[in-house]
């Protein structure tokens, strides 16, 4: 059954999606994130995996957006890009199915992913890169169309990664769609502006729950003092 979408609006959403091969890659640890992000206020978390959504579904009683990642041959479309992902998360207990509806090759169809998982009766979000692709997903009737793959895919490669994709967000939102800006939010203040700017909601990932990237970020400012002083 679906739930209601209405209870992630102005929500934030935790990704509890861990450093591929890291450390912190272990089912016990995501579940572990995400019931630390329910406890501390999340509207819902986002978690990569059938197992990861298998478990993190009956540990919290908040909303579940499942994607499953593949690294294909043939395609450059990584989240969740067959049918069979699509049924495997809704029998892990997603809430949310999240797909990649940006319009590069593919294996199937957007249309045929999005008409599985609203069959299924769960709710359907769109990670897309372009108004475009919101647009046309928008009107295939994806519940949440997100602001995720901007700036990772090979047309809008340069947009800037230090801050989210804040005219996407407006873009999308002016057109009467609730968008779940996700994508690039480092910071509290990140967050609050893709708000501003008419986000539904708000999805933060690696500046909450990458270890890795977060001691990254932390060291290069560091190194960039380090480095002026040298050269002063």
């Amino acid at each position: 059954m679906a739930i209601d979408i209405n209870r992630l609006k102005d929500r934030l959403v935790v990704s509890c999606q861990p450093v591929t091969d890291g450390p912190m890659d272990r089912t016990d640890i995501v579940v572990a994130m995400a019931r630390s992000a329910e406890r501390a206020g999340a509207g819902a978390v986002r978690i990569e995996g059938v197992d990861n959504v298998r478990q993190v579904s009956r540990h919290l009683d908040i909303p579940v957006i499942g994607i499953v990642k593949r690294d294909l041959d043939d395609s450059p479309v990584r989240i969740t890009p067959f049918l069979n992902d699509v049924s495997a998360l809704i029998a892990a207990g997603a809430s949310i199915i999240a797909i990649d509806a940006t319009a590069r090759p593919r294996p199937v169809a957007v249309a045929e992913l999005y008409r599985l998982a609203r069959q299924s009766g769960v709710l359907v979000m769109a990670d897309c890169s372009t108004l475009a692709e919101g647009i046309a997903a928008a009107e295939l009737g994806f519940d949440l169309i997100g602001t995720t793959l901007s700036g990772y895919t090979a047309g809008t490669s340069d947009q800037p990664m230090e801050h989210p994709d804040l005219e996407l967000i407006a873009q999308l939102a002016g057109r009467g769609y609730r968008v779940m800006a996700e994508g690039r939010t480092r910071t509290p203040a990140h967050a609050a502006a893709a708000l501003q700017a008419g986000a539904f909601a708000v999805t933060v990932g690696s500046a909450i729950t990458r270890v890795e990237h977060i001691t990254e970020w932390y060291n290069s400012a560091l190194a960039a003092v380090v480095n002026g002083r040298t050269s002063a």
